[in-house]
């Protein structure tokens, strides 16, 4: 069981490979991702006018904005269009059957060069 850094939003089996939900935790939204088996966490709107990231789409390995098209690797959470966006990413655990994500969030980066 992860510690008190952690809190549990679903459980492992509730979103099928491609799919992705939203969860309220606390006064957050938080967007789950499952993406080629492994779950990936990003705050729940998009960071161009804060439109619900839930309403996009997934394609692939890309997650689209609803609002403007803008659109994000779902594994990393950097944007791909436009390349200087990027989304806020919570550490995700598995336990217990159980997917945990992380209370605080730190941003997407590019590696340097």
């Amino acid at each position: 069981m992860p510690d008190e850094r952690f809190l549990a939003v679903a459980d492992a089996d509730e979103l099928w490979d491609g799919e992705m939900e939203s969860y309220h935790v606390g006064d957050r939204e938080i967007l789950l991702v499952r993406l080629d088996g492994q779950y990936h966490a990003y705050d729940g709107v998009c960071p161009h006018q804060d439109t619900p990231l839930v309403e996009g789409r997934l394609e692939g390995g890309s997650l689209i904005c609803s609002a403007h098209e803008w659109e994000f690797d779902a594994a990393t959470g950097l944007g791909i269009n436009p390349a200087g966006a990027c989304l806020k990413r919570y550490e995700v655990l598995l336990s217990s059957g159980r997917v945990f994500v992380s209370r605080t969030a730190t941003a997407a980066s590019r590696a340097p060069g």
